[in-house]
């Protein structure tokens, strides 16, 4: 089969808003694999032992637990949890934590349980987020240009907000208007992307949504979104089509 030639489709409007996945786009691949995820898998246990007794933990392991019931139901045999919350173990619930990790999940009540875990080696300076050297001044020029930056990600607000504030280039936190997470929906669905235009209050047409995912790009071209797909070092191959432009910078973005 002959490879695809994509020939790059200009802007179509002046962009308002950018809305910024984070893993591959952001921020490296690597460091999300080999850095945040594996601190949450080994820090979980002693995370929720410290933790638990906290409402907003308990509501986590409450929507794990109904997961849990979920995925038995549907045939896939994770790890066993008992209902009532109270009668759980912890070697119970870091194994099913662990199962979802490691079948890659992006599931609300782990991505706020991993998000919590991370504001505590954030706080204790065993983790320092890492951004493309690109990021940073886009950011700056994008904010004098009087756009709009957002970002959505699978991993929870909490998560995002620690990313951004923690990076070795200095908090970038002012620079971001808004966050989006699960709870507004997949970021394969296409309504969701229609919910972030009307929360963020401009017409679709003018956010523009930058991702490494084409399934996510699709999504957000069928609600109106302008779209570029962000190959970076490390990225995951994904096929080439004539919807979305590709960019290897931020530097190719309003310069």
């Amino acid at each position: 089969m002959k490879n695809l030639i994509v020939t790059p489709q200009p802007l179509t409007k002046p962009i308002a808003a950018l809305l910024l996945d984070i893993e591959g786009t952001t921020t490296p691949i690597d460091f999300v694999y080999n850095v945040l995820f594996p601190y949450a898998r080994a820090h979980v246990k002693d995370y929720l032992a410290a933790q638990q007794s906290l409402p907003a933990v308990r509501t986590d392991i409450a929507r794990l637990l109904e997961e849990n019931a979920e995925d038995s139901r549907r045939g896939l045999d994770p790890p066993s949890l008992e209902a009532p919350v109270e009668r759980v173990t912890l070697d119970a619930i870091e194994a099913y934590v662990r199962w979802l990790m490691d079948h890659d999940r992006k599931t609300t009540p782990l991505k706020s349980l991993q998000g919590k875990i991370w504001d505590e080696g954030y706080r204790r300076g065993e983790l320092h987020s890492q951004v493309f050297e690109d990021v940073p001044p886009a950011f700056k020029r994008w904010r004098e240009q009087g756009k709009t930056i957002c970002i959505y990600s699978s991993g929870s607000v909490l998560a995002q907000k620690l990313l951004f504030a923690n990076t070795e280039a200095g908090d970038l936190t002012p620079f971001i208007s808004d966050y989006f997470d699960t709870n507004v929906g997949a970021k394969k669905d296409s309504q969701s992307y229609r919910s972030i235009a009307s929360e963020l209050e401009v017409e679709s047409s003018t956010v523009l949504f930058i991702s490494d995912v084409a399934d996510e790009l699709d999504a957000a071209a069928s609600a109106g979104l302008q779209t570029l797909l962000c190959i970076r070092p490390g990225n995951h191959r994904q096929n080439p089509t004539p919807l979305h432009s590709i960019i290897k910078t931020f530097d190719e973005v309003s310069p």
